[in-house]
This record gives C-alpha cells, structure tokens and sequence, in this order.
C-alpha cells in the first residue's frame, strides 16, 4: 500500500486508534495548532504513572496504546510527534505495598516524597527510582520511543515554577472547582498546594493559613509548634494536590493527548476546568476501561494482584501483550494467566490472516497497528495451545523434547530463535502453571467404549492422515455414542488424556504428537496408568 491508499482506508476507518487520532486532529486544527508542522514544535502525547508501587501491567497498556494512537494520527497527518512517559514521583508515600520486602523500613517514611524513599530492594538511591528504572526497562524491551520525564527534576529544576505561578493567581478560582466534590471535613483543609516541611521533608497535607502572590508564598500551622510556616511554592518546596498537579502538567508541558482509566473520569473532568481556567484547552484522549484479576477485582500496584509484566513474558510473546492491550480497550478485561496462551494464538492468526487480506482489510488487523504498518511474515504450522499441550503429554523438561515432536510433523521446517522461543514459553507454561495441577481420572463406560474404538481406527491410519480426518474420526466416534453434548465427549478426553479439562483440537494434537504415539498414550488410559501418576 502506498502513503496516499494508506490515508483515504485510515480517514473512513472505525478502528479506535484511527478514530483516536482524527479527534486529535480536529481539536488541533479547531485551535489553530500548528504543532508537529516544524522539528520545533511536535505535537505531545502524555503517559503518566505513580510509582507508589512496582509498575503493572496496567501502566505498560497506556503507554502500548498511546503509541498505537500516535503512529494513526501521523499516518493521517504527517505530523511530528513526541511522547513523555511522566512519573509523578514527587507524590508522598501514602501506603506500604504489600508485594515488597523491608516493609517495617518503609513504615517509617511514609507521606515522604517517593525519590526521598529508601529503596526496599538496595539497587536504587529511592524507592521511586527504583519503579522508575523498572518502568523504563519494560518499555525499553518493547523498543517504545519516548522521553522519560521526572516530576521531582522539574519541580526541583524550577521547569513548573512559571505554571505554579499561574496556579497561585488563580487560587481561588481552583479552590472553587474542587471543593464542591470533597466532604465536609475535607473541605476544611484543602488547598491545591501540599508544603513539603523544612523539618522533616514530608509532603504536608495541611490547611493553608494564607497566600502571597507577589512573593509566591504560602504559610500554614505547624502541628507540633503551632507556629507560622511560610514556604517558597517554587523549586520543589510545594506540590500541588493530584487533579491540579494534573492540570499543571497538561499547562506546563503543552500536551496534546493524554488518555486515562475509567476511574479517572472525574479527575479528567475537574483537571480539564482548572486548565481552561489557566486559559488553555484541554487534551484529547479517552476513557479506557481498567484491567481486573481473576475474582473481577481492580489490579493494584499496592496489592500486587493481576498479572506483572515479567510474569507474561515468561509465558507469553510481547507480541501477544500487546494485542492483548490493543484489543477492545474500552472493554473491562480480566488479566490472568489463562487468557496468555489464548491470546498469543490470536496473535498468530491475525498475523497468518494478514498475509491474505486486501488493503482495506490490512488496516483493520491488529497486527497493522501493533507493528507500525509493517508486521512480520511469521507463519508457524503449529499453534501456542497445540504446543503447550505436545509438552504436557510429554513431561517436557526442555525444548528439545517438543521440537522433536515438531520436526517429525513438519519435516521441512527449520529451527529457529523464533521457535525455540515460543516452544521455551509453552515448556515454562506447562511447568509452572499446568504440571503441578494435573489430575487424571478413569474414563467412564461411554468414554472408555470410545477410546477402544479410537485405538482401532488409529491402528489403521497411516503419517499421510490429514489433522482434518482425525478430526473427523473423532468427532465421529461422540457422535455414535449419542453424547447430547459432544463437548462432553471432548472434555472426557481431556481429563482422561491430558489431565486437565481443556485442551486442543484433537485432530491437530494426535497429528503433532504422532499416530502411533497416541495410540499407546491411550493405551496407557485404559490400562489405568496415568492415574497413577
């Protein structure tokens, strides 16, 4: 496809990304934006993230995401981009995360900024730098082009002090949007401006006695003494408080597009009022659904449920984890290990459709978006599940024992990094998520009735068996024993065979692990053997 075809299927395309980046496009040409037309002034996409905890999954989603967003709206604009990864690492340390060591250490600098923090592992100077590493180690490995941007550096630096000017000219103003969503008590106290404390450099949140904004100070009581504090708000001797600090960062950095999680809403709301009052519009971006674990519950940096980003990549492609996020982002999803090797397949179908797929076609197929309009020809003749299942009846310790399977069934294929490394996920998968819950059981009379007459059959093929034959033989062979449901017929073969109660297509699974090899696994089945292990 050409740039020119490119454009005309992107403009009437209904892909969320596509639909994304027209929105930005508007808002820019409504302002009169001349941003991304020059190497000067490129249009700027945010991500942001609180390093109170190890980063999750979640936090790689929205900057995966942002840049499917990106690489859309310059296809349709052509015009130069830049994204900040933007940690608000400044914030106090409000709770101890359950999933870290030395918590009785971290008890004791708690509401202190995060980069004041000791770091719990002993690798970084503080515990935010300490996320932060971590946070740009993951999107380095995905190859992100981005700008990792501190908010401590630019407090410190002096970078916001010009915004937070602005912001204590319109203290009132700010005030006026927050309170009406705060209690009663809250009320009382808030400020849009948190003190950091000369003594004991925790992040105050305390009423704010009275402003001066001719020399951009403010004061408040100090809780032991009971006497008058006043502090610069330049120079990283104040923070602001979360939805104005927000506004703040949209103002001061001039962003164009930030999304957010539907948990957000409101915030997103009352940063866009403070911004406009600071006279500026607010960014594009959209409300994404957020990411749930295996009992439907939020995923949490503190609590350290759902998925971690090391734990997919130790099952899953980083391929498929992208897929994964650019899938139907405004759909909440349950994030476990289960849905991995589901995914990763996906991926490969996708990537095998491509191939095959006219233009207008390409460019609704997520692998289109995942890799910048240039996925790879990837094509393997054996599924992630079909692998994973090859090394479960096989106890595979290693990926030599799978690939010989492999081999067998596809004589012509060469070995390859890339294969090694889809069978080395399955191996890990099966080891760590599948052996250890394997539980086989006896086949019943309609199921044993079944397995004999399967052995029959299979005594009479030979290795030119298609998969599709099996299948049908198969399929054939629940069909005759009258099941209502021949999922059950299929379900009973999994518990009885693999141990587990699902599995692979069987035509495709008895294909790969070899005609005679099922036979005797089967076998084995009816002897009893299995359920002995």
């Amino acid at each position: 496809m050409d740039n020119s075809e490119i454009y005309k299927l992107a403009e009437k395309s209904n892909s969320w990304a596509f639909v994304e980046a027209r929105n930005l496009r508007d808002r820019l040409n409504k302002l009169g934006s001349s941003a991304g037309l020059d190497g000067e002034n490129p249009v700027l996409f945010e991500t942001g993230y609180g390093p109170s905890g190890l980063p999750h999954i979640g936090t790689f989603g929205e900057v995966a995401r942002t840049n499917i967003v990106r690489h859309a709206f310059y296809i349709l604009t052509g015009r130069n981009t830049k994204l900040i990864c933007f940690s608000d690492d400044m914030d106090g340390f409000r709770k101890v995360p359950e999933n870290v060591p030395n918590q009785d250490l971290l008890q004791n600098y708690l509401d202190q900024p995060l980069t004041n923090v000791p770091d719990p592992f002993e690798k970084y100077d503080s515990f935010g730098s300490h996320n932060n590493a971590k946070l740009k180690e993951f999107l380095n490995q995905f190859g992100f082009e981005y700008e990792f941007v501190s908010a401590t550096d630019c407090y410190k630096s002096g970078k916001f002090n010009n915004a937070l000017k602005e912001i204590l000219l319109h203290y009132e103003s700010i005030k006026n949007i927050i309170l009406p969503t705060l209690g009663e008590e809250r009320k009382k106290t808030y400020s849009p401006f948190l003190p950091i404390c000369p003594n004991s450099g925790k992040v105050l949140q305390v009423n704010i006695e009275s402003i001066n904004k001719e020399s951009n100070t403010v004061s408040y009581l100090d809780d032991n003494t009971k006497e008058l504090v006043t502090v610069s708000i330049l120079g990283g001797s104040c923070k602001l408080q979360w939805k104005c600090d927000w506004a703040m960062r949209w103002f001061s950095l001039g962003v164009d597009y930030e999304m957010a999680g539907k948990d957000l809403s409101e915030s997103v709301i009352l940063s866009s009022r403070i911004l406009k009052v600071l006279g500026k519009s607010p960014p594009s971006g959209f409300s994404y659904e957020l990411f749930l674990d295996s009992n439907g519950e939020k995923i949490s940096k503190s609590k350290g449920n759902g998925l971690s980003i090391e734990e997919w990549l130790r099952y899953g492609t980083p391929e498929s984890l992208s897929l994964f996020m650019y899938t139907n982002p405004k759909r909440a999803k349950k994030l476990y290990f289960d849905i991995i090797p589901k995914t990763t397949d996906e991926y490969f179908s996708h990537l095998k459709k491509y191939e095959e797929q006219t233009a207008e076609q390409k460019i609704e197929n997520p692998v289109w978006h995942l890799h910048n309009g240039q996925p790879s020809n990837v094509n393997f003749p054996v599924t992630y599940t079909l692998l994973l299942n090859l090394a479960s009846v096989c106890h595979a310790e290693d990926i030599d024992v799978v690939w010989g399977y492999v081999s067998s069934y596809a004589p012509n294929l060469k070995r390859s990094a890339e294969l090694d490394s889809l069978i080395q996920l399955a191996v890990n998968y099966y080891k760590e998520k599948i052996e250890p819950y394997k539980k086989y059981r006896l086949p019943d009379q309609k199921e044993r009735k079944g397995l004999i007459e399967l052995v029959q059959i299979l005594k009479t093929l030979d290795h030119n068996t298609s998969s599709e034959e099996i299948q049908s033989i198969v399929f054939a062979i629940g069909k005759k024993l009258e099941y209502q449901n021949l999922r059950d017929w299929f379900k009973g073969l999994y518990e009885t065979v693999l141990g587990q109660s699902e599995g692979p297509r069987m035509g495709s699974f008895i294909k790969l692990y070899g005609i005679e090899s099922t036979k005797l696994l089967l076998e084995k089945v009816l002897e009893g053997h299995l359920t002995n292990k």
